[in-house]
């Protein structure tokens, strides 16, 4: 299997990679990725950390973008042409955050709203965990999927049913599950 280069919209695409990752809950394990690890990368040119790696490796890599955001194009350097096979998109959207509200069962309660609410404000205003209420913030993934990474996989596979079908580019989180 060649190198795989992932690279997360946000921290938070980020958190749900490693916790798959760390419970060997994807179809490739760290080994397989270029410096071991996913990055908080949108832009190859802008990430010290992604050019540091393709400059170390010798090999070819593949790209996998994760992210709600896909419109905006990956800007390959020249300088890395000959490194990059393929980049692949990997969409969650419209936001992340859908995954709280498939995990809550609050899907019908938000289509209710969806036309005039983002899928973070709801969260924001329903999703709590203990007495912490949802604040878009890394730890907050950790803390309610981080111990269950199954019932994040389960997630993950019902936000596809849920979704429907994206572009023709783009893929689903769930196709690197095992």
């Amino acid at each position: 299997m060649e190198k795989l280069l992932i690279m997360c919209e946000g921290p938070n695409e980020k958190e749900i990679i490693n916790i798959l990752l760390k419970n060997d809950c994807l179809k490739f394990t760290e080994d397989n990725l270029l410096g071991l690890t996913p990055y908080h990368a949108r832009q190859i040119k802008t990430s010290g950390q992604v050019k540091t790696e393709l400059n170390i490796y010798p090999g070819q890599v593949k790209i996998l973008r994760i992210g709600d955001k896909q419109s905006d194009k990956l800007i390959i350097p020249k300088d890395y042409k000959h490194k990059i096979i393929s980049v692949e998109k990997y969409c969650t959207k419209p936001e992340l955050e859908m995954l709280f509200i498939i995990a809550e069962g609050l899907e019908k309660e938000y289509q209710k709203v969806k036309s005039t609410m983002k899928p973070k404000d709801f969260a924001k205003k329903h999703i709590s965990l203990g007495k912490r209420k949802y604040d878009n913030s890394t730890s907050f993934y950790t803390e309610y999927f981080g111990s269950t990474p199954e019932f994040l996989v389960r997630c993950i596979k019902q936000y596809h049913q849920h979704n429907g079908t994206h572009t023709k580019d783009e893929h689903y989180l769930d196709e690197l599950l095992k």
